[in-house]
């Protein structure tokens, strides 16, 4: 439906952009947020540098690693070195807050608006912040929870407990044998619930937060809604993007905003209805407030 002359960057001063989004927020009948992985960098959840170094230099100087990504693919000898690792960085990415109050800043903007969120972050930090969680779509799945690596069905299960413990109890990198998680029905290993091949569980929770969505757009559909897109990339762009995209373009009332460091950008269609900042997703909010 777009050119292939699909992008461009706006010639638009930043101050003005950001008088033009603090109107669209105010204006809106309703506002969708779509959330990608800059929005938590801004927020401090960085896995690099010192926050790698404070959390992980022991995997570090064992297994030669240098990042908490890279450290989700090594091929650990064992379940319980696996699973010093994962409990560690779940704890500090799941159940830790992030750095800086980027969260609290963006539910300050919306709270009173009629809002959504769709992201495709898998952190919760929306949730921990005081989100509705009846207005949130986790798509790519959640750190907090556990599902059979089979799997053998569609539940998932709550990890807070479980990965306290193995914080606690790990020695030497490596957890006791008793606390690797299994399968309650099939006895198989538990792994992580995201998505990241065809075994993904897409639970009663998802789906029902998927409807939510769907829902909230079909009410929405002819209304002055704000899409506001906050750091997101190109590596999944058919979840959030491209739909924020041809949802503006089918509705003449509809703006089209984008905060991302470098790749804030907008199909020629919708520039006139596009706010395209590139910069600080952090800085633009405290400049909004």
């Amino acid at each position: 439906m777009f050119s292939k002359i699909w992008t461009t960057k706006s010639t638009k001063s930043c101050s003005e952009q950001i008088r033009r989004l603090k109107e669209a927020i105010q204006s809106a009948d309703a506002v969708v947020i779509g959330a990608g992985a800059g929005l938590s960098t801004s927020a401090g959840f960085v896995y690099t540098g010192e926050r790698f170094h404070e959390y992980f230099s022991d995997f570090e100087e064992k297994y030669g690693f240098h990042d908490m990504y890279s450290g989700g693919f090594y091929p650990y000898k064992t379940p319980e070195e696996h699973w010093a690792y994962w409990s560690r960085y779940i704890y500090v990415n799941r159940y830790m807050d992030a750095p800086k109050p980027l969260y609290q800043e963006l539910f300050g903007l919306v709270k009173d608006k009629d809002y959504f969120v769709i992201t495709t972050n898998v952190d919760h930090c929306f949730q921990k912040t005081g989100f509705d969680k009846k207005r949130l779509f986790y798509t790519q799945g959640d750190y907090g929870l556990f599902q059979c690596s089979v799997p053998c069905g569609i539940d998932t299960y709550d990890n807070e407990e479980t990965i306290r413990r193995m914080m606690d109890e790990q020695r030497n990198m490596k957890i006791p044998t008793e606390l690797i998680p299994k399968c309650p029905k099939c006895g198989k290993p538990l792994t992580m619930n995201l998505r990241s091949d065809d075994k993904f569980v897409e639970d009663e929770g998802w789906h029902l937060a998927a409807e939510q969505y769907e829902n909230f757009l079909r009410t929405g559909k002819n209304q002055r809604i704000l899409f506001l897109e906050l750091g997101v990339g190109y590596n999944t762009p058919g979840i959030i993007k491209y739909p924020f995209w041809q949802m503006t373009a089918k509705n003449p009332s509809a703006v089209y905003a984008c905060v991302n460091y470098g790749e804030a950008v907008c199909p020629k269609e919708i520039e006139t209805q596009s706010i395209c900042i590139d910069g600080d997703i952090g800085t633009a909010l405290s400049d909004l407030r």
